[in-house]
């Protein structure tokens, strides 16, 4: 990718236009990760570098950016620039091209304000207007200029903040932190599903760096501006016989670290989620003093579906996520249901997820983890056969025989799945015979 990248540069020098790397890449590269992408600024107009480049393509032709490929590669191109005021809090309402240190002053933070020309000798590539070099030393998160005029132009940079300091390791400066939670309430300014876009970084990233981003959205005030459920978390108390390690807000960041670093989103979200019910439902039982939170699963089922879809999320997303909510207190009870009962729970899409949600919910709390290991023996007694198999009688059966559909049409195909779960059916002329008998027509 960098060689590519490299040649579209040359193309650029070789017809007389200034050309660097610019922002993520550059830093990336000072920090020796391998960047997932190579922006390139230039003195070169888009009409320049689409006359350079065929099946080039302006993606933001307003702000001078043109969109070239290298085979499977694809790579922004951006005339440097200036911006103009930013009225909606996202976007400049225009912009005029500008030169390298002008281009350098209007981006978000130091470290992203590098550039890296690769034709200079290697002592001489990176071009630094704004202290990015000695901030990337520091390990530290700095906005460039005034830190509230940053914020103030594009909101969406108090969460890329927020993701920037976490995935990095890097300590916030305290302007710039200020800065962050002075302007916190206006993330709501921002299009739902571009809030969604950055919490999902945050949540997909590494445990260390998820749980850090969870305690900065909730120290900075993002949280309670853009997700006041997970706020109330916070001081929501717990039983200590079940939860000795705290509230609520300590049980669910105390779970987000325990995750594998790629756990999945839908798993993320659904541990984020998980208990959100329990400060609409928590009460104090007066004769023992007990604390309770009858009803939080189901509660907290419809709380996650309201919410994930405020922020747009996908409806499988929605519905896996609402599922395993809804879901994750009948875990208590699984050595005790029938083996049909427990069969058709097992054989949910989601079970893995479910399961996993369940191993760090006690973890995290009572480390309990009698039920844990009932399942896994299970998932391995029912490894060698599907936990469903196909079903020895359908409802075009039913038709045939004459039964109309209906209450008792559903009965019968569940309790001969059950009996088929269970053993005592196994055989389809055995299950038609059944049927006669117990539900004459």
């Amino acid at each position: 990718m960098r060689s590519a990248a490299e040649s579209l540069i040359t193309t650029l020098s070789d017809a007389g236009h200034i050309a660097y790397f610019a922002g993520g890449c550059v830093r990336d590269l000072l920090l020796g990760t391998t960047p997932k992408d190579y922006d390139i600024a230039t003195s070169a107009t888009p009409e320049q570098v689409t006359k350079l480049f065929r099946g080039a393509k302006t993606v933001g032709a307003h702000f001078g950016v043109v969109l070239v490929k290298r085979g499977k590669e694809a790579f922004e191109i951006a005339t440097f620039r200036n911006d103009g005021s930013y009225s909606d809090g996202r976007r400049p309402d225009s912009v005029t091209f500008s030169s390298p240190e002008e281009d350098a002053q209007r981006r978000d933070f130091t470290v992203n304000g590098l550039f890296l020309n690769p034709a200079a000798a290697k002592d001489e590539q990176i071009i630094d207007f704004v202290g990015g070099q000695t901030d990337l030393r520091a390990r530290q998160l700095r906005a460039i200029g005034n830190p509230s005029d940053r914020f103030a132009e594009d909101h969406l940079r108090l969460l890329r903040a927020v993701r920037f300091a976490a995935l990095l390791e890097f300590k916030i400066e305290p302007a710039t932190w200020e800065a962050i939670c002075a302007h916190a309430p206006e993330i709501t300014k921002i299009a739902p599903e571009r809030i969604a876009g950055e919490l999902n970084r945050m949540l997909t990233a590494p445990a260390a760096a998820r749980v850090r981003a969870f305690d900065l959205l909730a120290e900075s005030g993002l949280f309670a501006a853009f997700l006041p459920e997970v706020e109330a978390l916070r001081g929501c108390e717990q039983p200590p016989q079940f939860h000795p390690e705290g509230d609520v807000f300590t049980h669910t960041r105390i779970m987000l670290g325990m995750l594998e670093n790629d756990a999945p989103l839908p798993l993320v979200l659904s541990i984020l989620f998980h208990d959100i019910g329990k400060p609409p439902t928590q009460t104090f039982d007066a004769a023992d003093g007990r604390i309770r939170f009858n009803g939080h699963d189901k509660i907290g089922a419809e709380m996650a579906r309201e919410i994930l879809g405020r922020f747009r999320y996908p409806n499988a997303t929605i519905d896996a996520v609402s599922h395993n909510v809804a879901r994750h207190m009948q875990f208590m009870n699984v050595q005790d249901m029938r083996e049909a009962k427990l069969k058709r729970f097992m054989a949910a899409p989601d079970f893995a997820h479910e399961l996993e949600l369940h191993r760090v919910d006690c973890a995290s709390s009572n480390g309990f983890t009698d039920n844990y290991d009932f399942l896994t023996a299970k998932l391995e007694e029912y490894a060698n056969a599907p936990i469903l198999p196909p079903p020895l009688i359908t409802g075009r059966d039913l038709i045939e025989l004459g039964y109309t559909p209906g209450p008792t049409f559903k009965k019968i195909l569940e309790e001969t799945q059950t009996r088929q779960l269970e053993g005592t059916l196994s055989e389809r002329e055995t299950a038609l015979s059944w049927i006669r008998a117990e539900w004459p027509l």
